[in-house]
């Protein structure tokens, strides 16, 4: 499950030093509700840096639920990163860890200098290049991870989108306009799967005040024609 918020023009963020909240609480609540239904979530290293997020679920009547029903009140938390730019004292690594250490996916090439430093706040995961995607989606579900939402961010949407991997997309569209070249967007460009005509199935729409939360689901077999 891939999940964003974006601005009217496409973007995700702006350039300015200060957290941008693009969304709304009743939005913020849903994707809290989404995370309780999730057994992990994904953010790139990008984010990691910029947002330091705790990637938690806000909900205290979420996180009893899930402990009545034997799942950790939180997460499995999981990032990706190629550089190994990620600070071992960021706020993911360290609150909220009832399902354990953090994951680190990397390529094998980078695996065990990125092990060095990071391997006291998680554990480091070394995956072959070719079919990177795949084969974590693989190795979360030998974890026993069922349902994983992706909150970006741009790589790391474009990657999964590309590969064909997301099941869903839930797009938040809200009423900001960023016009800033170079603020993140929602994806880079791609070769995306059955190219520029290909339409993802629309699943519903819902207001929640002024944002628009559009669910599609990324169709198996490729419609190549408007209409068809």
């Amino acid at each position: 499950m891939l999940s964003v918020a974006v601005s009217l023009d496409g973007y995700i963020d702006d350039i300015i030093p200060e957290r941008l909240y693009l969304s709304n609480d009743r939005d913020f609540d849903g994707v809290d509700q989404l995370r309780a239904e999730s057994d992990a979530i994904l953010i790139g290293a990008g984010t990691v840096r910029r947002d330091n997020p705790r990637l938690w679920l806000r909900s205290q009547e979420r996180r009893d639920a899930r402990v009545a029903v034997g799942k950790p009140a939180n997460l499995l938390k999981v990032t990706v990163t190629a550089s190994g730019d990620i600070d071992p004292d960021a706020r993911m690594f360290h609150h909220h860890i009832e399902a354990g250490k953090p994951l680190v996916y990397t390529t094998i090439q980078e695996s065990d200098k990125i092990r060095d430093k990071l391997s006291a706040v998680a554990d480091v995961v070394g995956i072959a290049e070719a079919d990177f995607w795949g084969t974590l989606l693989d190795d979360l579900g030998r974890r026993g991870i069922e349902q994983l939402i992706v909150e970006g961010g741009t790589h790391i949407h474009t990657a999964f989108l590309e590969a064909g991997l997301a099941d869903e997309l839930r797009y938040a569209v809200t009423p900001l306009l960023i016009g800033q070249s170079d603020a993140p967007r929602f994806v880079n460009p791609a070769e995306f799967p059955g190219g520029t005509r290909r339409r993802l199935e629309f699943i519903d729409a819902t207001t929640l005040d002024d944002v628009v939360v559009l669910r599609y689901r990324p169709k198996n077999t490729s419609k190549t024609q408007a209409g068809q």
